[in-house]
């Protein structure tokens, strides 16, 4: 069997070329669009592997004119432009599957014995392009998952649970499944289960018919029916009351909801995506929620990764909120590279929505349009006397709370531990002693440069405690 290679990267192609030759493929390489047109006009392939950016061109743009030749012919399609449109875009050709860079080298060769022995990748007809863009950003190895997982539910309608800590984009994820699938024209409809009341979160979702109960006063039309040809995102799930539970589980078996005090059972026409916080096994064995509406539920999962897994994406994400924060009408501001290193070292417990947050106040507040460490440091330190308030009390309860919220990697948990303790005993003991780093380092019972090299990494600035004091 022969396999074409479309990679102008020779140190690349040449780690390929052994990976699928030891699966007992001939391999055919080239390095540009033009002589894989080519070489496909000349002979069959079983599969074709080809990279993105091509020094004569796009190869995925280029597609269509591998399928005049060979409408049937099996694509695994590589690139180094690890973002979720071109994850997109790749599906979007019917590739048979799409590898972000770097990647598993065995299982790229899997793959394309297993595209080969297929024989399949015909192109999905009837699709719209899709553009730039795209609401989730991220080129880390974590991200690429995400990406991968979302591509891969475009075309069907299998319930999608999305976890993950808070602020990690689990929404957003959900408006990009939404939004690139074959239910975009329909509408979007998002429900966060825990802001509704229990007593009305029955009707909010099923709908009621007038007097069903005392204040329905006409018919109301829940979020199932609104959503109908689209989607429905039902945030929060772990958070929904039990007898809500057994309704909505009822309604995923069934296929049918019914109004509160109505008769008729109405058919759904919409996709489930559900999303939570918490960790759903614990609260089954607790009996807080429903063992057999989590297997409803937990089809496709898609695990979002905490900013602290995915620390590679806080540059591009910084820069990212910077433009959008522009284009909202504050001051147009520029990241340094050492600023962007700074910022990667700190903890963002509220992951994306705290560094985004973080990041409008400095365009706000910077006074500079170049924002430097110096700029960071000082919004850091005039935040401090805030999370030393929301970290006070008994420490071992502050522990408790904080490996709830953190939940550290296992072997990393005393590091993490020590750093977030530090910051606040820092600041507190440098503003008792003005920012003086002798008296600190002295009070604290530290040598003064191993003090100075830790409120480096914390990026606590001193003279902040001076020039308050």
């Amino acid at each position: 069997m022969s396999v074409l290679l479309v990679e102008d990267d020779l140190s690349i192609a040449i780690v390929i070329t052994a990976a699928l030759e030891a699966e007992g493929f001939c391999v055919v390489h080239c390095q540009s669009i033009a002589e894989r047109d080519r070489l496909l006009e000349e002979g069959p392939y079983q599969a074709l592997v080809t990279d993105v950016m091509l020094p004569d061109g796009d190869g995925i743009e280029t597609i269509d004119r591998v399928r005049a030749l060979h409408p049937a012919l099996p694509i695994v399609i590589v690139s180094a432009q690890n973002t979720l449109d071109t994850a997109v875009r790749a599906t979007d050709t019917g590739a048979f599957e799409y590898f972000p860079k770097p990647f598993d080298i065995d299982e790229l060769a899997r793959t394309v014995r297993q595209a080969a022995g297929a024989g399949q990748g015909t192109a999905v007809e009837g699709e719209e392009p899709l553009g730039d863009g795209l609401p989730l950003v991220g080129r880390s190895t974590a991200m690429q998952t995400v990406f991968r997982m979302i591509t891969r539910v475009l075309r069907n309608d299998l319930t999608v649970l999305i976890l993950g800590e808070s602020g990690t984009g689990k929404e957003l994820v959900a408006e990009a499944v939404h939004n690139l699938g074959h239910r975009r024209a329909g509408p979007f409809i998002a429900v966060n289960t825990a802001a509704i009341p229990a007593e009305l979160i029955e009707s909010e979702l099923f709908g009621h018919e007038k007097g069903a109960f005392t204040g329905a006063v006409a018919r109301h039309v829940g979020k199932f029916e609104q959503a109908a040809g689209g989607t429905l995102f039902l945030d929060e799930i772990g958070d929904m009351p039990m007898q809500a539970q057994t309704r909505l589980l009822r309604a995923l078996q069934s296929g049918t909801v019914r109004r509160v005090g109505g008769r008729e059972e109405i058919r759904l026409d919409v996709r489930i995506i559900a999303a939570t916080n918490k960790d759903l096994e614990p609260e089954i064995a607790a009996g807080r929620f429903r063992e057999d509406l989590y297997y409803r539920l937990n089809v496709v999962p898609i695990l979002m990764p905490p900013l602290r897994d995915r620390r590679d994406d806080i540059d591009v994400l910084a820069r990212h909120f910077l433009q959008h924060a522009a284009n909202e009408g504050l001051p147009r501001r520029q990241l340094t590279s050492e600023a962007a290193e700074l910022l990667s070292r700190q903890p963002w417990r509220g992951n994306v929505r705290e560094l985004k947050n973080f990041i409008y106040r400095l365009a706000l507040l910077a006074r500079e349009d170049a924002i430097d460490p110096e700029s960071i440091q000082s919004l850091l330190a005039a935040e401090t006397p805030a999370m030393l308030e929301e970290d006070s009390g008994d420490i071992a309860q502050a522990v408790t709370r904080w490996l709830a919220m953190e939940k550290p990697a296992s072997g990393t948990i005393y590091q993490a531990a020590a750093a977030a303790f530090e910051r606040p005993l820092f600041a507190e003991v440098l503003k008792e002693t003005g920012g003086n780093q002798l008296r600190a380092a002295q009070a604290l019972g530290i040598n003064r440069n191993t003090l100075r090299k830790r409120l480096s990494e914390l990026a606590l600035d001193p003279e902040e405690f001076v020039r308050r004091s």
